[in-house]
């Protein structure tokens, strides 16, 4: 069956840092005149789905907001649909904040009335806001996160990802963190086939991360396409228990295999 949309990840596949994957966007482009119909994945809950496109149609990837789905974008559904209105305290930078409270939920940092605990990559986590986690948790308040991620990759080599917030509260209050919507989350795959507006099965996934990406694409049942242009290297899959189906270099040959799919 021929391949007709693809979810594309974006830090270590479509950019690194603030620099384009080279050939990256006239990969994009070959694929959209070919008419497959393509949108943009993110872990990565930093900024809002409008600075995403913006960041793309900078780096030469003319983007829409609507085309990218990013783990704060599938939390904010995820929360709102489990309970309309829930108070909920974000270890997470603005943009999350700021998904979640035009979903209607309610940003709360008073531990006895706070509902969810929402644990996110974060590089202004405090100390106030782990204790603040901590107490809610503690009293009862549900635990997740937007993302598994240990590191982010960025220019030069990685950088602390959710995994540490995650693991800093597992480790102080004893309670596993029960659900986890980004990459590899079905939350994540539903998210984004809808916007797709495809099966699983006419969708391909392509990103550089084979615990994220490739685990989803196997779960999910997309074509699971690995590039080695971010952290996942050759001796990587070697070892690997999680094997994509394809293996390119860079985006830049996706449309060869593309061609070849077709």
């Amino acid at each position: 069956m021929a391949i007709q949309g693809y979810l594309l990840d974006l830090d270590g596949t479509v950019y690194l840092g603030e620099r384009l994957i080279p050939g990256a966007d006239r990969a994009i482009a070959e694929l959209r005149r070919r008419g497959r119909r393509i949108v943009f994945l993110s872990n990565k809950p930093l900024y809002s789905r409008s600075e995403y496109a913006a960041k793309l149609t900078k780096l030469g990837v003319p983007a829409a907001a609507d085309e990218v789905v990013h783990s704060s974008y599938v939390m904010a559904s995820y929360l709102a649909s489990a309970k309309a209105g829930a108070r909920v305290f974000a270890i997470g930078e603005p943009p999350l904040l700021a998904e979640l409270a035009a979903a209607g939920l309610e940003l709360c940092d008073n531990p006895e009335r706070i509902e969810y605990v929402v644990a996110a990559f974060d590089r202004t986590c405090t100390w106030d806001k782990l204790n603040i986690a901590f107490q809610a948790i503690r009293r009862g308040a549900r635990f997740v996160a937007t993302n598994p991620d240990p590191t982010c990759p960025v220019e030069g080599g990685e950088i602390p990802d959710a995994a540490a917030v995650i693991a800093a509260l597992e480790a102080t209050t004893g309670k596993m963190v029960e659900d986890v919507v980004g990459k590899p989350s079905p939350h994540t795959v539903r998210a984004a086939l809808d916007r797709l507006g495809l099966p699983a099965q006419r969708a391909a996934m392509v990103g550089d991360r084979l615990s994220t990406d490739i685990l989803m694409a196997r779960r999910s049942g997309l074509l699971a396409i690995l590039t080695l242009s971010g952290v996942t290297k050759p001796r990587d899959l070697e070892k690997a228990e999680v094997k994509p189906d394809y293996v390119i270099a860079s985006l830049a040959q996706l449309p060869d295999l593309d061609e070849a799919l077709a």
